[in-house]
């Protein structure tokens, strides 16, 4: 059987850098590409179609929060954060426009691939649970093309949204605290805060709520977390 290797893009404007995880996952049996710059990075994403992006924040032409969030605009691609900002609203900025990950500087090889291992394994979970469409009316969430659409109209999730969302749909009426969404869904504490959560529960809602006054599907169960909620008939 073919076994076909994930796809990795880096994005960091310290060529030292970008040599160094580019030789070090290639030997790690990875396809990898890198760029030093946003432009080259927008160049390379079109045609290379990565399945995860190690992005810095600090590029000579652009933001890595903006690069970030044009990645997943209509891309189903995983992002892991590097860079040396270790400030926690730096963190929640990168990912409320859609990382999957962070990690800062320096940092050690072995760490980083654990985190590729984990980041990419979200996605054989969530196609292994069963993999059926889950259809609540005004909203339909396909595993498999991984779309969402709302009243027909489909709606752009992150990676990380989709994979949170479809966990919760999975589980209806069931209340899960943060903790267990992180582990869940993660498979590591991110930031060592489970607030983290939050940020992508927020952004969700934006997207799928009909009446952002009203949440209909994703309930704040106070001092807990969360559950999707469904009528029993």
């Amino acid at each position: 059987m073919e076994v076909v290797l994930a796809k990795i893009l880096v994005v960091d404007d310290d060529i030292h850098i970008t040599n160094l995880i580019t030789r070090f996952l290639r030997q790690k049996q990875y396809l990898v590409e890198y760029a030093n710059d946003g432009q080259k990075a927008r160049d390379i994403f079109k045609h290379f179609h990565p399945d995860l992006v190690i992005l810095d924040i600090n590029l000579p032409d652009t933001l890595g929060y903006n690069l970030c969030a044009e990645m997943q605009e209509n891309n189903d691609v995983f992002v892991l954060m590097l860079t040396s900002r270790t400030d926690v609203e730096d963190k929640k900025k990168g990912f409320s426009t859609g990382a999957d990950d962070y990690l800062t500087k320096p940092f050690d090889l072995e760490e980083l691939e654990f985190r590729i291992q984990a980041i990419l394994r979200r996605r054989r979970i969530i196609k292994s649970v069963g993999g059926e469409t889950l259809d609540f009316g005004d909203l339909v969430i396909n595993p498999e093309t991984r779309e969402v659409k709302v009243k027909t109209q489909s709606i752009t999730l992150t990676s990380l949204e989709f994979d949170l969302l479809y966990f919760l749909a999975s589980n209806p009426n069931r209340v899960w605290s943060r903790e267990d969404l992180v582990n869940n869904v993660w498979q590591s504490n991110p930031m060592g805060d489970n607030r983290v959560v939050d940020v992508h529960i927020g952004q969700i809602r934006r997207k799928i709520e009909l009446d952002s006054e009203a949440t209909r599907h994703i309930s704040t169960v106070r001092g807990v977390g969360y559950k999707f909620e469904i009528e029993n008939s």
